[in-house]
């Protein structure tokens, strides 16, 4: 799938942008800072932890795990990245219906959370860059009207913690320390940093 090059970017002066994710979102973080992916190239994966693996590092392993599948088949630069959400050391994995999308909010209702962001650059040399980005959030109580009117709304499905932070749910944070683009799906500052320092111009 291409997609249009910035007119400030040369497309022969540098290798192709290849984006490891199907994601929508991302694609629209980076348009916001000029970049647009020349190929989209989702990576299908496991994303199951493993055993007694953190949250933190199932998000870098992802990411990296993501990059690597997309290298294997594409030659460029590869960007991959993945969200996790997290009570404690509780992963909350993607919202499949509005009764995973309640249960989520009820858990997160009134209190703190964590997203851990990966991210994960590899060059065309092969050489692999990442990274982690944390982000703390913290939730208003939710009343039960709340919850179910969430639920209701399927903003939240397909989202890991069973919410999307820049719709409806934006109404329910109190405190928001970190990067809130990382959130929606793709921490801008950071990669941009990690494209810039694999070589790729934009």
């Amino acid at each position: 799938m291409a997609a249009k090059v910035p007119e400030n970017c040369s497309p022969l002066m540098q290798a192709q942008l290849i984006l490891a994710s199907a994601s929508p979102r991302r694609r629209d973080l980076l348009a916001q800072i000029g970049i647009a992916p020349d190929i989209i190239a989702a990576a299908d994966l496991d994303e199951s932890p493993r055993k007694d693996e953190t949250p933190r590092n199932l998000a870098l392993r992802l990411a990296q795990d993501k990059a690597r599948a997309v290298a294997t088949t594409h030659t460029g630069f590869v960007l991959a990245a993945d969200t996790v959400v997290c009570v404690g050391r509780r992963v909350l994995d993607k919202a499949h219906d509005a009764a995973d999308v309640a249960r989520c909010l009820e858990l997160m209702s009134g209190r703190g959370h964590r997203i851990y962001t990966g991210i994960a650059v590899i060059a065309p040399s092969g050489k692999l860059s990442s990274r982690v980005v944390e982000t703390r959030i913290t939730f208003k109580v939710l009343t039960p009207a709340e919850i179910a009117a969430y639920a209701a709304s399927d903003e939240g499905l397909g989202k890991a913690g069973g919410y999307g932070i820049q719709g409806r749910a934006g109404g329910f944070v109190t405190h928001l320390v970190g990067s809130f683009t990382a959130v929606v799906g793709l921490p801008l500052y950071e990669t941009r940093c990690l494209l810039e320092g694999a070589g790729y111009s934009c």
